[in-house]
């Protein structure tokens, strides 16, 4: 069964960087596109960032394009995502997301707080 697990949020300043890491197990990670969304309080779920599954096609949203950077290591079965420049509105819980043999799967998220 496919897992994802995040990991590297945490409480950052205005400016600051973060990199987010989602582990990935239970499929053949190499296969697949791997995506990054957000959920702040209050809002709808959003699509941050996009990665084929070689790595050679990345995607973003508006809000964070020249920003962020999304990656992967395929033989570490890993998706990144390199935040700079944060912002407060970048404040909200990150998952990683994988359609598998026609089925999402999501990680738990992880907490990312922008504030000074």
């Amino acid at each position: 069964q496919a897992q994802l697990v995040e990991s590297g949020g945490g409480l950052v300043q205005p400016g600051g960087s973060l990199r987010l890491s989602c582990a990935a197990s239970g499929f053949t990670f190499s296969n697949y596109p791997m995506n990054w969304h957000r959920q702040a309080p209050g809002k709808e779920r959003e699509l941050v960032a996009g990665i084929s599954s070689t790595g050679g096609t990345a995607t973003y949203a508006d809000s964070v394009k020249g920003r962020f950077t999304i990656s992967r290591d395929n033989a570490k079965n890993t998706v990144y995502l390199q935040m700079n420049s944060l912002k407060p509105e970048d404040t909200a819980v990150y998952y990683c997301n994988a359609y598998v043999r026609g089925s999402g799967h999501w990680g738990q998220g992880t907490q990312v707080t922008v504030s000074s």
